[in-house]
């Protein structure tokens, strides 16, 4: 660990190449007993913004690897055999299919965001619907104590946001009971299956 975490400080090579050695001799070691996987998912993410590659996003790396399991184990077999090329490879292959599936997504749920302000039309910016189809987009299944925290209104305000939203098709309910009852945003959790079908493991 004291030699990767040297490697790791290193300034003298392409940062991409660097996080795939990285990212597979920690692989490699498995340091811990659980949390192996989060952490070089972590690891790989402060390399990067480190290095300057990222700045305000965090790109999925790991979903591009897990796009094609198989190929990403015998890359990792191949480094453990001491051939680097093949990882370095499927690391650059899976950082470019993650940003084009991020991309993507963001394309996606903007395209959501403008069909939405369509469908608000003729309320005011400040409403609490229109905070309300907002804070949707960060969080596509909300309850009525969630939605009223986060609007920080009173719960007859919060509910009737909530109806404002359903009635333009925005949100829809998973039930008719007063208590429990969830909304759901049903176009973003399109998207949101969609990213996921795209980086499914083949």
């Amino acid at each position: 660990m004291k030699d990767l975490e040297q490697f790791i400080a290193r300034t003298d090579m392409p940062v991409l190449t660097q996080a795939a050695i990285a990212h597979a001799q920690f692989e490699t070691i498995h340091p811990f007993p659980d949390g192996n996987g989060r952490t070089g998912r972590a690891l790989v993410q402060a390399m990067l913004r480190r290095g300057g590659l990222t700045t305000h996003v965090t790109v999925p790396v790991s979903a591009g690897l897990l796009a094609n399991i198989d190929l990403y184990f015998d890359a990792l077999g191949a480094y453990r055999r001491g051939v680097i090329d093949d990882i370095v490879q499927t690391f650059s292959d899976a950082t470019l299919l993650a940003t084009e599936n991020g991309r993507r997504l963001a394309s996606e749920v903007e395209n959501v965001q403008s069909e939405w302000m369509g469908r608000l039309e003729g309320l005011r910016r400040d409403s609490s619907a229109w905070r309300l189809s907002r804070i949707a987009l960060e969080q596509p299944v909300l309850n009525a104590e969630v939605a009223q925290a986060r609007l920080k209104v009173s719960k007859p305000v919060t509910y009737q946001a909530l109806a404002t939203l359903t009635e333009r098709g925005i949100l829809h309910t998973t039930n008719s009971n007063k208590r429990n009852r969830i909304w759901i945003a049903d176009d973003l959790i399109a998207v949101l299956d969609g990213f996921a079908a795209r980086v499914a493991r083949r």
